[in-house]
């Protein structure tokens, strides 16, 4: 009783999901994914045992196709009214849907892709998800463009029965918090009116504290500039004789240090500084 998109990266190397469904915390239950592997997405009766076993096949060479035929001939239960949608590191995802589950019912699959649903507002969700999907070719931010196709699925009626809760997981090889964790982005929507537009803010602070900065945004850490982040962090309290650590400082008790940079400063940081200021 959920909508779902399981993506990669044009690149192969950052891989997803996206979930929302008249379900309480579906993010529990529905999505798995592995840095440099793949991702899962099992609902509608959903079997949990598809998503360890699903990465499993995955990383020993299976296709997402091959995966899929092996989850559902395995399964000793109601496979009739499961679905599931699978993407490994290169060619096209694949997407299963029983042919008891609750319609409107149905996925659609492409290179990189797939998409599923059950107990449907109708086919214009997944087909919406889809054309949103393909549209966003130019988006480089895999999570964004996962969400973005999440709330096409939404707007189109999404579960018939109504909203709950959403989710989003995204995987890539070092890329989480600290450089020490392949989960780039994991955020729950456990239960609310209007899980797909909270997923979209939790998204916004998550790009705010925990992404890295781009390298060519940076203003150098001198002149002025030095000057200024030097006086506001002095009224803040952090003062040091090295003006990289009293700006480390601040920005840990801000939990803004994914983006602290020596010798530079990233236009966010500068902007939550100048506003903390204003605020005080």
């Amino acid at each position: 009783m959920t909508f779902s998109i399981v993506a990669r990266s044009a690149d192969g190397t950052v891989h997803g999901v996206a979930v929302a469904s008249k379900f309480l915390g579906v993010g529990a239950a529905v999505p798995a994914a592995l840095a440099d592997v793949g991702a899962v997405a099992t609902q509608s009766y959903a079997n949990l045992a598809y998503r360890p076993q699903a990465l499993t096949l995955l990383g020993t060479g299976v296709t997402a196709t091959g995966t899929v035929q092996a989850l559902t001939a395995g399964d000793g239960g109601p496979v009739t009214h499961r679905q599931v949608g699978v993407v490994g590191v290169e060619g096209p995802g694949a997407t299963f849907t029983g042919d008891q589950c609750h319609p409107w019912a149905g996925g659609v699959a492409g290179d990189g892709y797939a998409i599923q649903g059950n107990m449907l507002a109708g086919p214009d969700v997944v087909g919406d998800m889809e054309a949103t999907w393909l549209a966003g070719a130019g988006q480089p931010r895999l999570p964004f463009r996962l969400l973005d196709a999440l709330r096409a699925g939404d707007l189109a009626g999404g579960d018939r029965r109504g909203r709950q809760s959403a989710a989003l997981l995204v995987v890539a090889k070092g890329m989480g918090y600290g450089g020490t964790s392949d989960v780039l982005v994991d955020l729950r929507v456990d239960d609310h009116p209007d899980p797909v537009t909270e997923l979209a803010r939790l998204l916004e602070l998550h790009t705010l504290y925990f992404e890295r900065p781009d390298p060519a945004t940076l203003i150098p850490l001198s002149g002025d500039v030095a000057d200024e982040v030097r006086t506001r962090l002095a009224k803040a309290g952090h003062t040091a004789d090295d003006l990289d650590e009293a700006l480390a400082s601040w920005a840990g008790v801000e939990n803004l240090e994914e983006r602290i940079v020596a010798g530079a400063i990233d236009p966010l940081v500068l902007a939550q500084l100048r506003a903390a200021a204003q605020a005080g």
